[in-house]
């Protein structure tokens, strides 16, 4: 696979940066691998694959409805090596979710390389659905509504 090296182009432009950012992020959208699962109705989990990373390079943020995953690697400390053969990809990486309404984060953890990101979806009551009783009394008939509402209607009618 060819890789683009867009170094160049920073040197010659003037105001382009977030547009080659963009190319830049579109060459490796799925880096890192995560998967998303349902773990109950109402729960889900964010799981992506972050080795080489600690826990100082990692940051999650959420802003509104958009969950954002950034990695940041120091330059200085990969550079320093002398690598023969370089299969792991310890570059800076930033995923974002679109969250539905109402699915706040839970909690995040690191462990073995794994980045797990807990979400949980809190509706408000006033927004739930509720069960509203059918009943069986007419609402005409005056015997059956409460005393003033039943004078108010006669007064009304005579």
């Amino acid at each position: 696979m060819r890789v683009a090296d867009f170094a160049p182009l920073f040197r010659s432009t003037v105001g382009f940066d977030r547009l080659f950012e963009m190319l830049d992020d579109s060459i490796h959208p799925e880096w890192p691998a995560y998967d998303i699962e349902r773990v109950d109705e109402n729960a889900y989990r964010i799981s992506m694959a972050v080795a080489g990373f600690s826990h100082d390079e990692i940051e999650v943020t959420q802003k509104g409805g958009v969950l954002v995953v950034t990695g940041k690697k120091d330059a200085e400390n990969t550079q320093q090596k002398a690598v023969l053969h370089q299969g792991l990809a310890y570059r800076s990486f930033c995923q974002s979710f679109n969250l539905a309404d109402h699915v706040k984060v839970k909690g995040a953890n690191l462990i073995n390389g794994m980045l797990t990101i807990d979400l949980v979806r809190e509706v408000p009551e006033a927004l739930q659905p509720r069960r509203i009783a059918i009943g069986t009394e007419s609402p005409d008939d005056p015997a059956q509504l409460p005393a003033a509402a039943a004078n108010e209607r006669t007064t009304n009618t005579a």
